[in-house]
């Protein structure tokens, strides 16, 4: 049985390891098994704590002998990815100059999770600096997607989703600013949730400077899973509220008032497998209890535009001003970030002071009126990106290339803009390769996204773990 827990879901490996019918150190020794089996092929995990693990698994074995308390994922093997603090090793984020760059303590996630009781098998791969759709940097080189290398894995938290699709441990803890747990969820046909802003707390202490306030309002940290349960186990277990973050509001998951209700369909410009997948799983809803209807959120393509115009005017700051992104990725990107970055640049007029002000009326405007959108339905159904998952390096070939991807992202990008949840739902397959949707909510709606998401899961076609197809 030992040699097949890596495919168990969490939450079933953390009911068995509680009535005692497996142990900690057999999950997690099966778990490292396959990621020696499978990671090999993948370069998904690029910090592997296996030492740590079995240590971490055999006292939480020894703590259940001595009748202590079980967290709710006590001996669960999960990931981390390498961009959030972990005391004692590197927050390399994927920057060469950062690989000695050591944390003195666990970033909020890492540290609710450890309360949680899960056991830590590695660390996942990301770009440099956390800010392409695709998982590759000098320092730790490319990650593949397992059902089909020549597309992106997605990014930035492309190792993590690669990860859960093979069962390289059972949840994965990823984050999302523009995108990076929602969209590698989609290119690896899992599922991937970035919750409300300020839900889950997010601080790292080996940032030497304040990030800017785009990110402040849009960054936000996620879980992906195999399952919609697991997807809830995760969350649950990291919101917590830390004083280290002032966005930081601790709200738990409730389980009332969640029947279904009206759901909005969003399909505008989205390629025709996608707009297949979108309709699947409005029948599905529909089956289930909801009522879908064709319904455009208010001003969606401005929201979803208005991300990347505000990071890169924030990114094209004096010099005086230390967060501007833009800087740092000259100073210290691998060349593949410095190209993509330039491209987004050339693909959107940053705004002057007045501009930047007047940007950030505009979201609170939009917002106000999501928010009015949401008194009517449950939940926006819509895509995640309007194209299937993009080739490896799209973003590397040329200005044109680079705001074509932008525009196919504005549907996850306007979640961002407006600190809104989102989740990402694998649907169907198209030449074997998965397909997913996007579910939006309102503020501290993630309860009704995880029910409706549900609801998809119990038809999609697409089942993970899989063998990696290469």
């Amino acid at each position: 049985m030992s040699d097949e827990l890596w495919k168990w879901s969490a939450t079933e490996l953390a009911r068995a390891i509680r009535d005692r019918d497996i142990s900690a150190r057999e999950a997690t020794q099966s778990a490292l098994e396959r990621v020696h089996s499978v990671n090999p092929k993948l370069n998904a995990i690029v910090d592997l704590m296996a030492e740590e693990a079995l240590a971490a698994a055999d006292g939480a074995d020894a703590a259940a002998g001595r009748g202590e308390l079980f967290g709710p994922l006590h001996g669960v093997p999960v990931t981390l990815k390498i961009n959030v603090d972990v005391a004692g090793r590197a927050t390399t984020n994927g920057v060469v100059a950062f690989k000695d760059r050591i944390a003195r303590d666990d970033s909020p996630v890492v540290a609710s999770w450890r309360r949680a009781g899960a056991i830590f098998i590695g660390r996942t791969n990301v770009p440099a600096f956390s800010t392409r759709y695709f998982t590759d940097c000098e320092l730790h080189g490319r990650t593949l997607n397992p059902w089909d290398p020549r597309r992106t894995p997605g990014g930035s938290s492309g190792g993590a989703a690669a990860c859960v699709a093979t069962g390289m441990g059972a949840i994965a803890h990823g984050n999302d600013r523009a995108g990076s747990v929602r969209y590698p969820a989609y290119a690896c046909g899992v599922f991937g949730i970035r919750p409300t802003l300020g839900r889950v707390p997010t601080f790292e202490g080996t940032s030497p400077e304040e990030i800017a306030i785009t990110t402040q309002l849009c960054h936000t940290q996620g879980v992906l899973a195999r399952t919609v349960d697991d997807l809830r186990l995760g969350l649950e277990t990291t919101i917590a509220g830390d004083p280290r973050d002032p966005w930081s509001v601790s709200v738990p998951l409730r389980n009332d008032g969640l029947s279904p209700g009206r759901i909005a369909l969003s399909m505008q410009k989205a390629a025709p497998e996608v707009q297949a997948a979108l309709r699947h799983a409005a029948k599905w809803l529909e089956d289930a209890g909801y009522r879908v209807e064709e319904a455009e959120p208010p001003r969606l393509e401005e929201a979803g535009r208005l991300f990347f115009t505000l990071v890169v005017s924030e990114g094209m700051a004096s010099k005086e001003d230390r967060a501007g992104t833009s800087r740092a990725i000259e100073a210290y990107g691998d060349e593949p970030a410095k190209r993509a970055r330039r491209s987004t640049v050339a693909s959107l007029m940053p705004l002057d002071y007045a501009g930047y002000i007047n940007a950030f009326a505009r979201r609170a405007a939009i917002l106000r009126q999501w928010m009015v959108f949401f008194e009517r339905y449950q939940a926006l159904l819509l895509p995640v990106s309007r194209e299937r998952p993009f080739a490896v390096d799209e973003d590397q070939r040329g200005d044109a290339a680079m705001a074509m991807l932008l525009e196919a992202q504005v549907p996850m990008l306007a979640a961002s803009t407006l600190g809104l949840p989102g989740l990402t739902v694998p649907a169907t397959l198209a030449d074997g390769v998965p397909v997913g949707v996007q579910l939006i909510g309102r503020r501290y709606g993630e309860e009704l996204l995880l029910a409706a998401a549900r609801a998809i899961e119990e038809r999609t076609g697409v089942r993970t773990p899989i063998e990696p197809r290469h």
